[in-house]
């Protein structure tokens, strides 16, 4: 049987390997959080990985259902994944239907499912990535759970949005196409980034920027409603994917040739910044007097030790 702490290591040097975005964020935050979210990140890599992978779409649809159903009866004692999960799971109330919602997310890769509208696309983006924001919630905490879900929500569309433009030519290469046929018509183009006319497809992809920026603008209004470390992780792994977004607007012809990505030092001062940026709200909000505007403090528990240091 492996061990509790076994486990969290496992999914700890996954995140690490696996995930440089979100790494540069998870790692802001006190232990406990960091390895819970590592215990997110593992499972939602997993599932992930079955809906990109060879195999045959119905082996693929049969290996999503036993991740369904593993979650339910929380099995596999030697599996360091759903070891970490359940802890996770206890100690954070996880929302076990945003874990379904992922699952939901990444079948329908499976099944090729394309989207005719964008309102058809936010729905699948709510799946695999507002999934993500509500899971990260009930890690972080936070005094206002009704806006703060919805805010965390959004900010996961607003991520998956900059993944969809980013990874364009890269999904079309897999036979995916994500963004919306309306969009393609509305512009003249094909869905295809080999094809049509440069200066067309450059002006589509501004269109998709520019209202990907909207999303961000308004998910970001979650970061005042966490702790300071909560923020910082935030603000790390959504600045990095702003910044994405910069160059996608800058030069959104390089989306049809390539991947966007930054340098691994432009990701470390990102969340440098971050950290820099959290650890100056915490002062303002210390040194603001406790119901200066009507609001309570925290319903979270106070920070064990282990939660005051990284």
């Amino acid at each position: 049987m492996t061990t509790v702490e076994a486990a969290y290591w496992s999914c700890e040097e996954l995140t690490r390997a696996e995930a440089a975005n979100f790494f540069y964020g998870i790692r802001l935050l006190p232990a406990r959080k960091r390895r819970a979210m590592c215990a997110v990140y593992a499972f939602a890599r997993r599932v992930d990985d079955v809906g990109d992978g060879d195999l045959p779409r119905e082996e693929k649809l049969r290996l999503l259902e036993a991740e369904r159903e593993r979650l339910e009866s929380w099995s596999g004692p030697c599996d360091p994944v759903v070891v970490a999960l359940r802890d996770a799971h206890q100690r954070f109330s996880l929302p076990l239907d945003a874990l379904g919602s992922l699952i939901d997310g990444v079948e329908a890769d499976a099944r090729g499912t394309a989207y005719e509208s964008f309102e058809e696309l936010v729905v699948y983006c709510r799946q695999v990535a507002g999934s993500i924001g509500r899971l990260s919630l009930a890690i972080f905490g936070t005094d206002d759970w009704a806006l703060a879900q919805r805010l965390a929500d959004d900010l996961g569309v607003a991520m998956q949005l900059t993944n969809i433009l980013r990874d364009v030519r890269e999904d079309f290469e897999r036979g995916r196409i994500y963004l919306p046929r309306e969009d393609f018509a509305r512009f003249g183009c094909p869905p295809d980034p080999r094809a049509g006319s440069p200066a067309v497809q450059s002006e589509l992809i501004r269109f998709e920027a520019a209202r990907n920026r909207a999303w961000f603008e308004r998910g970001l209004q979650l970061l005042p409603l966490l702790d300071p470390r909560s923020a910082a992780c935030v603000g790390a792994m959504t600045g990095i994917y702003r910044r994405i977004l910069d160059r996608i607007e800058r030069a959104p012809e390089e989306v049809m040739q390539r991947r966007i990505s930054l340098t691994t030092w432009k990701k470390g001062w990102v969340a440098a910044c971050s950290l820099a940026s959290g650890a100056i709200s915490g002062r303002r909000t210390a040194s603001t007097p406790e119901h200066a505007n009507g609001a309570r403090r925290s319903a979270q528990p106070r920070p064990r030790q282990e939660d005051r240091v990284a």
